[in-house]
């Protein structure tokens, strides 16, 4: 009884995510988050009627919605990478993909199942690739959130490697019992991992910020001119206060400094032996500092001002910097005060 509502359960919670996303500002959005996130709910909906009603004409329309979501998760969370390419494009893979599961469906079914397993081993391996390159990679995500979108990434790929192996057992299971745990599979597996995807797509679309720019892979060493580039946006940061920038990225940080972003990743990277998103968020804790040991300025207006946006990453780079909480600083320095 518990396998029927649950497709349905996780469709509800994908529309409510997709609420949410839809519903923050424009310029932390795309249209690909958006559209993976949909996909995902109707996938979801697909699943509950075939596998909760016996509806079996959709086994048809199942394996087309599946060769679909593989590229359209990858070209989603690639797009925190850079905006070389327009949408449309970008996402040529997705049709793509529909267009030879259709195929394989109407000349040889028999490989329909082959061609997705590989399918989504293909792109959980290419978004491992794209996660292993960092957060400093993800030059459009806002630098105070680029570390959680480099982990919803790879939040992602685990997600599509999961539901490799859950496929794998499904075959496995038609194999030697003829699908009689198929609806137990596809329950625990595909549902858990279509709404992880989504709530990875929610986290990472809520970091992105329009701009455009490309980023390379760092040489090792330093550089007088790397030490001048780091002079430079130093000198912007104090005398400009870009931290206080909440959605201040990498491409935005590289525009206002007149310098490719690449160039001003790679001389921060080596310079100062730290990434872009925690050279920018060490200005920020600073300047919460400066605030904090003002008796009239709360924390929480000590976060917004410094330019964080959210209260975890505030607090988790707090502590990372000072090694204590906001509030545990501030009673610190009032006692220094009184002493």
């Amino acid at each position: 009884m518990l396998l029927v509502p649950l497709p349905f359960v996780n469709a509800i919670l994908l529309a409510l995510v997709f609420v949410l996303l839809r519903r923050s500002d424009t310029h932390s959005t795309t249209r690909a988050f958006l559209m993976l996130i949909a996909l995902c709910c109707l996938q979801s909906i697909v699943l509950g009627l075939r596998w909760g009603y016996q509806l079996d004409a959709l086994r048809f329309v199942q394996p087309v919605l599946a060769a679909m979501l593989p590229p359209l998760t990858y070209e989603s969370f690639r797009g925190l990478r850079d905006r070389m390419k327009p949408d449309a494009m970008r996402l040529a893979a997705v049709p793509m993909a529909a267009f030879g599961a259709v195929c394989l469906l109407l000349l040889a079914p028999q490989f329909i199942d082959s061609f997705l397993l590989v399918l989504v081993l293909a792109y959980a391996l290419a978004l491992a690739i794209l996660a292993r390159s960092g957060p400093d990679s993800l030059e459009l995500a806002r630098l105070d959130s680029a570390s959680l979108a480099n982990r919803a990434i790879w939040w992602a790929a685990a997600c599509l490697l999961a539901s490799a192996g859950f496929d794998w057992l499904i075959l496995l299971d038609f194999e030697r019992s003829g699908g009689s745990n198929a609806a137990m599979l596809v329950s625990n597996a595909n549902i858990l991992s279509l709404l992880i995807i989504g709530l990875a797509a929610l986290a990472a679309g809520k970091t992105q910020v329009l701009s455009t720019g490309d980023v390379e892979k760092l040489p090792p060493a330093p550089t007088s001119a790397d030490t001048d580039i780091v002079s430079r946006v130093d000198t912007l940061m104090n005398e400009k206060n870009l931290y206080r920038d909440e959605n201040l990225n990498l491409s935005r940080l590289a525009r206002a400094a007149g310098l490719p972003p690449r160039q001003v990743s790679q001389a921060i990277n080596k310079v100062r032996d730290k990434n872009v998103s925690r050279y920018v968020n060490d200005f920020r804790i600073d300047e919460a500092c400066r605030l904090l040991r003002q008796d009239n300025v709360t924390v929480t207006e000590a976060m917004f001002r410094s330019g964080f946006s959210t209260k975890s990453n505030f607090n988790r780079e707090f502590l990372r910097t000072t090694g204590t909480t906001p509030d545990a600083w501030r009673k610190s320095e009032d006692r220094h005060k009184r002493n």
